[in-house]
């Protein structure tokens, strides 16, 4: 990982010199525009509305627009002028409970790195917050952007994670909190039973992005000259159900037999060899390669749909 900031924390009268790594990253399939005969990138060039002509990199300028039209031209010079009081360095200037931080404000998060010469106070702030259960609230300026921040330990590191502005998070207002909606009692019981019954812990490796192991496979597929199996689409029916009672019944019913099958099943020894659930398996785990053999235990197969890779 490469360094995006580096500066200090600055906690009372204590300098903690450190930088910054960004803590996540996207996986989305990028995809690129392009001519769709002959493949070939589209390109962009910037021009002005004004004169039509092509404008290079080192003549463009930030424009704030009024209300009217009008536009207020922002050089480099005059946004170096502005005060970041904060630009290299992470001002500690309170604490408070976890509980208190609405998860919607979240926003980035940062893994926060000592220098060797402030090891040992990073040391003592990470303990100190682990002991006292609380985070640090912070101000930080990163990209010539002053952002209000938490500092929290994860797995011996402490963990930077910026936040919205209280004014940059929007109030619902929707037309049905204004009415009265009932709730029957009975169904109020059977919809808590129902989240009890799926209640599990929280293992982030049990998810997985389906769409984009479908597009990497798709991608595999045309390159290779592969055929690809399409996945048989699931019925969604309601099977007939009458009313909300119903619906939440039979899913409570549902959710307790699949419990009792899983609990009916033996355990399986753990070995890196052992078939994943199949639920979980990819796109590339269901395609149909050619020369495949048919299945040898007899059972039935399902009409797929197939379709070759251009």
């Amino acid at each position: 990982m490469h360094s995006m900031w580096k500066g200090a924390i600055s906690f009372g009268l204590v300098m903690i010199p450190v930088k910054l790594y960004a803590a996540t990253e996207t996986r989305d399939i990028a995809f690129r525009q392009v001519h769709r005969v002959d493949g070939g990138r589209i390109r962009f060039r910037r021009f002005c509305s004004v004169c039509d002509e092509e404008v290079p990199y080192e003549d463009v300028a930030k424009g704030y627009e009024l209300p009217g039209g009008e536009m207020v031209v922002l050089t480099e010079e005059d946004m170096a002028e502005l005060p970041l009081a904060t630009s290299r360095s992470i001002e500690v200037v309170n604490f408070v409970p976890a509980e208190q931080l609405d998860p919607i404000m979240l926003n980035r998060s940062y893994y926060v790195e000592p220098e060797a010469a402030g090891a040992r106070a990073y040391a003592l702030l990470r303990d100190a917050l682990e002991r006292s259960g609380r985070v640090a609230l912070a101000q930080v300026a990163l990209r010539q952007r002053e952002a209000l921040a938490t500092l929290r330990s994860r797995d011996g590191v402490l963990v930077l994670g910026t936040l919205l502005w209280p004014d940059e998070v929007r109030t619902p207002a929707f037309p049905f909190l204004d009415d009265d909606i009932a709730v029957r009692p009975q169904e109020l019981r059977m919809a808590t039973s129902l989240i009890d019954s799926m209640t599990t812990d929280f293992d982030p490796a049990d998810y997985h992005d389906h769409y984009r192991e479908a597009v990497q496979e798709l991608v595999a597929a045309k390159t290779e000259g592969r055929e690809v199996l399409q996945p048989d689409t699931a019925e969604t029916s309601d099977g007939g159900l009458a009313s909300l009672a119903d619906a939440l019944k039979a899913s409570l019913e549902a959710a307790r037999g699949q419990r009792l099958g899983d609990a009916a099943e033996p355990a399986q020894p753990a070995s890196k060899s052992a078939a994943k659930p199949a639920a979980k398996k990819t796109a590339a785990a269901r395609t149909a390669k050619a020369g495949d053999k048919p299945a040898a235990d007899g059972a039935a197969k399902r009409p797929s749909t197939r379709r070759k890779a251009s």
